[in-house]
């Protein structure tokens, strides 16, 4: 085999997987590799080990995250590097003294009781505690406002360094190689994979390459025709001379309503900030020599942080400093690190943009990155991190900049439901986004599409915990769908065409259902992966012999063109087609739509029947009626062009029809148990666990059968069922772990105030073992540590007029 050299070392000339960066995930992916048996796997680090973020990383390890299988890859770290150092004889600096976090209002409370009751459904020990025990653990602490605490015993912290040398000690041992001083010029590709990477020393052959350069993964998948929306913010914190009273460990102290972490470093204190807006930092600004170096102090950006500090520790008046440390790290525009294969390139494998958390999160990152080179796929569902998740607006310079900083301070803020980002917005605004604002619509941002989500807004909404502040508003569109008609904007749904020859036998292969029906066709289906779980559900009108329009999420659109192009081969006389852009859907819902249509003058539709669709005529403007509904009322999806989506709407409002928001839809479509995808649906859920048996066409042969077969016979572990909460205030959110004779039993996933039912309710899984006798019992929802009684039900708690819907995609 040939080589290069570098230094006094030889580059091989051929490796199965090139790792490149030499921080927490690169040096973890590499471990996992060579643990996994690639033996020959390489890694590139430009400078030395740890340099750039890791280095100076405050190495806080939180377990707690916001879904189960994040909340895993954390366990995982955590797991691992009380490990290393038995395998490897080199320690890692793993103090477990736990996370203490303090609530000083009375809504931080509530948060800090949801991550407590959350905790407990992953498995996670954390316990409320009182202002007085908080002090009995932090007796430096200010507790005169402080209103309560949650105590988390098995979070820690690791030195960054000594970790990264135990990662790559244990992977040498397995003959893995690790190049410093040894940076990349190019990576090669060819017919849409990876095949080897340049250096300034010559070319290594590969199969795979891992990008984990931090602050410059940007530049780096840029060689491969990537463009990544990560993006680098300063973020600061104190360190303190030795300080009285600081003897050993103590638990890392969380005081977020202040923006604040602070836990106790060489016998003084490290004081951190997540300050409510960040500072972007200059294009530029960070070089390729920017090793180990810092940024520039900035005491007036700090100096907040620093008051508020000083009023939950007051010793830190009298404290000697030793530096306020400026170093830079990665964010995405949703906070959410990027973990997986790029949807563009095959064998372009991707762990960046680690928003703060990358020496919590590594070990357990670098795991799943390793195990989705080997085996193609994610060990787990971990959509929220998914490389395809963000649409190319956000990759740009200027939006990036302006959302970042905000990303950082959305760290400590409170999780209320119905936040949203102010900054990036109005990057991609629908054809009737004019048309919205004068109805006083309020948006939300949905991969950068503007969505409105209630409609008639006075002022900016108040957010909180319990009954919202939209809450009227939201009931009148209720309304208006149940006894008149309303139009839902789904423009923003992903559209895929779909045609050729081979269309129909593609998505039989691609697709759970039998796609062979006669043109005019509308069916609900899935593509599976090949363990029987939901790669995606959509909806695909057959408008042809030759022809299908897909009807995807809207967040979904580059995952499942991704899906569907990887599973296409060069044989199949098919194209594959975006045409998201192309078309306007407004669902015109409710028992008077069919009333309003034939006011406007839209013919043929009283006898269209379910799960088919017609082309039709409004004033000349082509329309594509489907006769489906997400909101368990009758009623039709329309599709125009965008140029006449202003006419049509205001045919249809003219007419009776009254505009009518997200949350509107969220909350009919509870009621009728029609599911979302990443909220009741991801790849570890099957069609048997969820209700959804009769997506499965058995007369096909589709990708994911031979695991249902498997399942078929056998009672699902878990299945999906409707909670409708006794109490009218307990207003449940989704993710609440759900309790049955003194354990817990399952968890939500979807939750919203059901209007017509007149009750809040939320749908979840629960063990089966529980869940086959279940139906009319009454189980506990714990909402921020309290309980609160509610009724099972196996069976969608509205149905208008007993017949069922069908069950819709978003």
């Amino acid at each position: 085999m040939s080589s290069i050299t570098q230094g006094n070392a030889a580059l091989p000339g051929r490796a199965s997987v090139v790792v490149i960066g030499g921080g927490i995930m690169g040096c973890s992916t590499l471990y996992h590799l060579a643990k996994f048996g690639v033996s020959d796997a390489v890694l590139l680090e430009r400078n030395r080990l740890t340099s750039g973020t890791t280095w100076h990383s405050a190495a806080q390890v939180r377990a707690l995250r916001s879904s189960r299988n994040l909340t895993e890859l954390i366990r995982y770290s955590i797991s691992l590097y009380g490990d290393l150092e038995k395998e490897t004889g080199q320690s890692t600096g793993w103090i477990c003294k736990g996370s203490l976090s303090v609530a000083a209002s009375e809504d931080r409370l509530t948060h800090v009781r949801r991550q407590m009751s959350l905790a407990r459904a992953f498995s996670v020990r954390a316990e409320a505690i009182t202002p007085q025990q908080a002090q009995e653990m932090w007796p430096l602490m200010n507790t005169k406002d402080i209103l309560g605490a949650v105590f988390s015993p098995d979070d820690g912290r690791v030195s960054p360094s000594d970790l990264c040398a135990a990662l790559v000690k244990g992977a040498r041992t397995r003959g893995a190689r690790v190049f410093e001083k040894a940076g990349i010029t190019g990576i090669m590709t060819q017919g849409g994979r990876v095949v080897g990477i340049e250096t300034p020393q010559g070319q290594i052959r590969c199969d795979a390459v891992v990008l984990c350069t931090g602050l410059w993964s940007r530049e780096n998948a840029a060689m491969a025709g990537i463009d990544l929306p990560v993006w680098p913010c300063e973020h600061f914190y104190l360190l303190t001379e030795g300080i009285s009273g600081v003897d050993g460990n103590l638990p890392t102290l969380s005081d977020h309503d202040s923006h604040l972490y602070i836990r106790d470093d060489s016998g003084g204190l490290l004081v951190g900030c997540f300050e409510p807006m960040g500072k972007a930092i200059a294009p530029g600004a960070v070089g390729h020599d920017f090793e180990f170096q810092l940024l520039d102090e900035d005491w007036d950006h700090f100096e907040p942080m620093m008051r508020n500090a000083m009023h939950r520790l007051p010793i830190l008046k009298e404290a000697g400093v030793r530096m306020l440390l400026n170093g830079p790290e990665s964010f995405t525009p949703d906070g959410a690190f990027i973990l997986g294969e790029s949807a563009e390139t095959r064998g372009l494998h991707i762990g960046c943009g680690m928003n703060s958390v990358g020496v919590a999160t590594g070990g357990g990152a670098g795991m799943a990155l390793a195990r989705s080179i080997l085996d193609g796929k994610m060990p787990m569902a971990l959509n929220e991190v998914d490389p395809a998740r963000f649409p190319s607006c956000f990759t740009s310079i200027g939006a990036l900049c302006e959302r970042v900083p905000e990303v950082l301070g959305k760290h400590y803020e409170i999780g209320y439901p119905g936040s949203q980002m102010k900054t990036a917005r109005q990057l991609r605004k629908p054809p009737l986004f004019s048309k919205w604002r004068q109805e006083g619509a309020h948006f939300g941002q949905v991969y950068g599409w503007e969505r409105p989500l209630y409609f008639n807004r006075e002022a900016e909404p108040v957010l909180s915990f319990g009954r919202p502040d939209w809450f009227e508003q939201v009931g009148r569109e209720v309304e208006a769908a149940h006894h008149k008609s309303a139009i839902f904007d789904q423009s923003t749904f992903g559209k895929i065409r779909i045609a050729g020859t081979d269309a129909e036998a593609v998505l039989n292969r691609i697709c759970s259902s039998n796609m062979a029906r006669s043109p005019g066709a509308v069916i609900y289906t899935a593509m599976l992966n090949h363990e029987g779980g939901f790669e995606s559900d959509l909806t695909a009108l057959r408008l042809s012999e030759e022809e299908y329009l897909l009807y995807v999420g809207t967040a979904s659109i580059r995952k499942d063109l991704t899906w569907l192009r990887r599973h296409i081969s060069d044989s199949d006389r098919v194209t594959v087609e975006d045409v998201t852009e192309e078309w306007v859907v407004l669902g015109l819902m409710g028992p008077r739509s069919l009333e309003t249509a034939a006011a406007c003058g839209l013919s043929g539709l009283e006898g269209l029947a379910y799960f088919r669709h017609m082309r039709t005529e409004l004033d000349g403007m082509e329309i594509i009626a489907a006769r489906i509904s997400y909101v368990g009322e009758s009623g039709w999806e329309l599709t125009c062009r965008p140029r006449d989506a202003v006419p049509v709407y205001r045919k249809l409002r003219d007419n009776g029809a009254v505009p009518a928001g997200a949350y509107a839809q969220t909350s009919m479509r509870i009621e009728k148990r029609f599911l979302s995808y990443g909220h009741d649906l991801d790849q570890d859920i099957n069609p048997f666990q969820c209700g959804l048996g009769f997506l499965i066409g058995w007369d096909v042969d589709f990708i994911g059968r031979p695991a249902l077969e498997a399942l078929r016979e056998r009672v699902p572990e878990r299945a999906l069922v409707t909670i409708l909460l006794h109490d009218p205030e307990a207003w449940a959110l989704g993710n609440e772990p759900v309790w049955c004779d003194g354990r817990i039993v399952g968890l939500t996933t979807s939750a919203a105030y059901g209007y017509r039912m007149g009750r809040n309710l939320a749908l979840g899984y629960i063990d089966t073992g529980i869940a086959e006798c279940l139906d009319g019992a009454v189980v506990q929802v714990e909402i921020a540590g309290e309980m609160r009684d509610g009724t099972v039900s196996l069976k969608p708690v509205f149905d208008p007029d007993g017949v069922r819907m069908r069950q819709h995609q978003r």
